[in-house]
């Protein structure tokens, strides 16, 4: 297991990420599983022998389930784990149940402190923007949440780019806490985030935390052009999340992933995960599991080296055109471009 700098912080995190969603799995995230607490003690032990050192969950997750899960599992070894957790999802009925209020956020931090048995949190992230508060509101209330000691670091995610950058800006014209790390959805199934987050990363210091970095599983290798998904199977029917807007490079990106690991032995998501930790700016995968075989499978992709043209195979059938601006800049400016800006268009220069 390799571990890498969670952006400008000091702090040092396994780049894999033991992901909690299936833990106690009801209501919306009953199909991802539904995993107690002898469950989560395993994943656990799992995880800490392949090296992982952090751990992420949400309030949302199961109305707080999968927190109470998670700290009943860790019991007396809660220091030996770095725990990250969220909040801004409905946490109730009320007005004020949800949101990035200094009212909900500092609410939401005493009850996950509860949930989680423990007296503080590694890496408090928002989950998701909140467009009818202040962004000085939310940064003084987890400000105030790091100066008292509950939060050690705090984080964003979902966030669009240009949210993210307001929210950094306030925070160095106003001395206060800064996000270190943002968490997003990145895939080979879908690549986004290389447009905007991944240069912002690159040119503020930020760390990325990848959540669904199989697509939900549709880079597992179970989901193959012409052929029935396995019973149980949650994607490409009612569950939408990602989307999928085109099967066909879909099933490409799956067929060259299936190939490259028949030539190494292993699974299409080892080889889906090992292609993500090639990327720059990402500092951790997080992987859920609902059994401890899927985890083990996921979490050897730490071990596997891509060759170039591997990499390269995977770029192309899963890449897309770039955008405007950046095509422009690709033909216009190459001869002053930065890091964050070669983090996008360098693929797309001609090859010496």
């Amino acid at each position: 297991m390799q571990y890498r700098q969670l952006g400008r912080s000091g702090l040092r995190v396994s780049t894999f990420t033991l992901g909690t969603m299936g833990f106690g799995g009801t209501g919306w995230a009953t199909p991802v599983g539904q995993i107690d607490v002898s469950g989560a003690r395993e994943q656990i032990a799992v995880a800490k022998d392949f090296g992982v050192n952090i751990i992420d969950t949400a309030d949302v997750y199961s109305a707080g389930l999968s927190e109470e899960i998670l700290g009943e599992a860790l019991g007396d070894k809660r220091d030996d784990w770095l725990v990250a957790t969220k909040v801004r999802m409905p946490m109730g009925e009320g007005p004020n149940d949800a949101g990035l209020s200094r009212h909900h956020v500092i609410r939401a931090a005493e009850a996950s402190l509860r949930r989680l048995k423990t007296d503080y949190i590694d890496l408090y992230q928002v989950h998701e923007w909140d467009g009818h508060t202040p962004v000085e509101e939310t940064l003084t209330a987890l400000n105030d949440l790091v100066r008292s000691g509950k939060v050690r670091y705090i984080g964003c995610s979902n966030y669009a780019a240009w949210q993210l950058m307001k929210a950094l800006a306030i925070s160095d014209a106003r001395h206060l806490e800064r996000f270190v790390s943002q968490q997003m959805f990145y895939s080979l199934q879908n690549r986004d985030i290389e447009a905007e987050h991944i240069p912002l990363t690159v040119d503020q210091g930020l760390g990325v935390l990848v959540w669904s970095p199989l697509a939900g599983g549709l880079l597992s290798g179970k989901y193959r052009r012409g052929v029935d998904a396995p019973a149980g199977s949650r994607h490409l029917t009612e569950w939408d999340e990602p989307p999928v807007n085109d099967e066909d490079k879909l099933y490409d990106t799956i067929e060259t992933a299936v190939q490259i690991g028949e030539a190494h032995g292993v699974s299409a998501a080892q080889v889906s995960l090992a292609w993500l930790l090639t990327k720059p700016g990402i500092t951790s995968l997080i992987v859920g599991a609902r059994t401890p075989d899927q985890l083990r499978d996921s979490l050897s992709a730490s071990d596997l080296e891509l060759t170039a043209d591997e990499v390269a195979a995977l770029d192309d059938v899963s890449g897309s055109p770039l955008r405007y601006p950046f095509w422009h800049q690709r033909n216009t400016s190459t001869d002053r471009l930065s890091p964050a800006d070669l983090t996008q268009i360098a693929p797309h220069l001609p090859k010496e």
